[in-house]
């Protein structure tokens, strides 16, 4: 393992941070572990950090609703991979994590060596998934359509599609975007034509269809 790795632990709780931080230590000297308690404290290490390796994301964060905090991240930084750590291991929830844009996905039950053999697959350029797991195919056709129209979005339009989900004006996220307000209208046509609805109530509802999934409830 190459040293020098900066690393991000996104988990609400102190005692699996120090877990998940004493499994990455063992892969090597010189790296750099990054922690957050929560999601808003999470974008801002996302958003202000460029060499960042590897996320490890919690789903139930404080601000974050299940599988909607991991698409917001994507299109934050989409070009970092991302690893969910939940306890919430069920085929669905990784299937679902995987198709929105997750590297991989780690159950908290997951021993050291797991966590570490699952880093390692992720940085070499891998996907990795528990063992011996059948991810099946999805159930719910409205979920199915939901998830092959947000992979349409472009990195941009996912952010202001997150920040709708957020409460946010367009005149707000033209400001934390650096772009005009115009540009922001834009992108919120495009958002709407490509989720197929007709209002930012609708879009953020549909966004919402993936935030309220078992791993929404806290883990």
């Amino acid at each position: 393992m190459a040293n020098g790795f900066t690393f991000v632990v996104a988990d609400d709780h102190p005692l699996f941070r120090g877990a998940l931080r004493q499994a990455l230590a063992g892969m090597g000297e010189g790296g750099t572990i990054l922690e957050a308690g929560d999601f808003a404290a999470t974008k801002a290490l996302v958003a202000d950090n460029d060499e960042i390796d590897l996320v490890l994301l919690d789903l139930s964060m404080p601000g974050a609703s299940g599988l909607s905090g991991l698409v917001a991240l994507r299109g934050l930084h989409s070009a970092v991979p991302l690893v969910v750590v939940s306890a919430h291991d069920d085929p669905e929830t990784i299937r679902r994590a995987l198709e929105l844009g997750a590297s991989g996905f780690i159950s908290k039950s997951a021993s050291m060596e797991k966590i570490r053999e699952a880093v390692e697959t992720v940085l070499a350029g891998g996907i990795h998934t528990p063992e011996d797991l059948d991810l099946g195919v999805e159930a719910d056709p409205e979920i199915s359509d939901l998830i092959r129209r947000l992979q349409t979005l472009t990195p941009q339009q996912t952010r202001v599609l997150a920040m709708l989900g957020e409460g946010l004006l367009n005149k707000q996220i033209a400001y934390e975007l650096g772009v005009s307000e115009a540009t922001i209208k834009a992108h919120v046509s495009a958002v709407l034509q490509k989720l197929g609805v007709d209002s930012r109530t609708q879009a953020v509802i549909q966004l919402s269809k993936i935030a309220s999934e078992p791993a929404a409830t806290g883990a």
